[in-house]
């Protein structure tokens, strides 16, 4: 009898474990939502880089780091998931330098963008990544090795680099991280939903259902 009075209530307690988790999971839901409708620039500011039809629907936000190694392993992806969708998809791009040494380098891609080599620039950096990225003593200036094959002009990148309106972009994607709990890289938001099990699938699923959604 007291075996079966145990045996309840860790059954009972499991149940409630899994009824708060599945609660606070959609209560979070709810607060990306309201941020989402309410306070839109906290997922995308007036000087966010993006890249996608200005008609899309579905905004990827993407907290990244530029020695982030899983951010570079999805960048190709979500390309191809954008290819896949023409014209559905815009991705917003934001910073969540986490890594040493990536403040440097995202300086560094700024100062690209004032060129108009902003996207060029990040593939080259994540393309990189094993040189000056170690994990251990990362080494950003070594990234200077490979700017010319975007065709920048360096001299101009490290005046444009030390903008203090540079230091303030990513100071303020800093804080929206914060603000809305991105404590990994890379961090996803879908029109405001959080990816909250990490995985290709699952972001690709739930890029999928807002597609779904919006049109």
């Amino acid at each position: 009898m007291k075996f079966k009075i145990f045996a309840g209530t860790c059954l009972l307690l499991a149940a409630l474990f899994a009824g708060g988790g599945f609660l606070y999971k959609n209560h979070q839901s709810r607060a990306y939502d309201f941020l989402a409708q309410n306070n839109a620039s906290t997922f995308i500011r007036d000087h966010s880089p993006t890249r996608g039809s200005d008609d899309a629907k579905v905004f990827l936000i993407e907290f990244m780091d530029p020695a982030c190694k899983t951010c570079a392993v999805f960048s190709p992806l979500i390309k191809q998931i954008m290819d896949a969708h023409p014209g559905k998809i815009k991705l917003v791009m934001r910073y969540a330098p986490f890594y040493d040494g990536a403040e440097y380098v995202l300086k560094i891609l700024e100062a690209a963008r004032k060129q108009d080599k902003y996207w060029e620039t990040l593939e080259v950096i994540f393309r990189t990544q094993s040189v000056w990225a170690g994990s251990d003593h990362p080494h950003p200036e070594k990234i200077w090795q490979f700017l010319p094959k975007v065709g920048l002009d360096l001299d101009q990148i490290r005046t444009d680099m030390n903008d203090p309106a540079i230091e303030k972009i990513i100071a303020q994607d800093l804080a929206d991280a914060r603000t809305l709990n991105v404590r990994k890289v890379p961090g996803f938001f879908v029109n405001g939903k959080p990816l909250e099990t990490f995985g290709r699938q699952q972001l690709y699923d739930l890029i999928l259902s807002q597609i779904d959604v919006q049109y």
